[in-house]
């Protein structure tokens, strides 16, 4: 890959491949990781891309699977992290509710997050979230109305009938 086209791509795709790896691991650093390891593969990667759409879903497919190797690799299982104890998030929000609807999402399961990160953050459809992750689209349709679920009873608030 040409050297100009790669800055584009990093610069212009890392904000999101930062928080999808952060959405999926919840550790700063671990993501941090991520983010290089799915550059690091941009860079060795030897095919082109049709279009931006096309290299943006190909990051988050390396960036969902850079992730999963992260979380399930033996070491990271047997590590304990001195900063698991105390929050390493530091995102600011304009207002209590925006903040306390991250921590609800934060609370769900990786399955539930990755998905409501894509459908929500990233604004993919659930037809195009499938093809991403490799799930049927019944599936997706299922995981974003159990994680609805699941925050609505974890926030509560007078906003959410708005």
């Amino acid at each position: 890959m040409e050297t100009q086209k790669y800055k584009e791509f990093v610069s212009e795709y890392a904000n999101m491949v930062f928080k999808i790896a952060y959405n999926y691991c919840r550790n700063k650093y671990d993501a941090e990781d991520i983010v290089q390891n799915t550059f690091l593969k941009l860079l060795q990667y030897k095919g082109e891309f049709a279009d931006g759409e096309h290299a943006k879903r190909w990051l988050i497919r390396v960036t969902v699977n850079e992730s999963k190797n992260m979380c399930t690799s033996f070491w990271h299982k047997r590590i304990v992290s001195l900063e698991e104890s105390k929050s390493d998030a530091e995102f600011s929000f304009e207002n209590d509710e925006e903040s306390e609807l991250y921590d609800a999402v934060m609370k769900l399961g990786e399955k539930y997050r990755i998905v409501v990160h894509l459908y929500y953050y990233e604004e993919y459809s659930v037809k195009e979230i499938a093809e991403i992750l490799n799930i049927k689209e019944t599936t997706i349709q299922t995981r974003l109305m159990r994680a609805r679920a699941k925050i609505k009873s974890m926030v509560k608030g007078d906003w959410l009938d708005e």
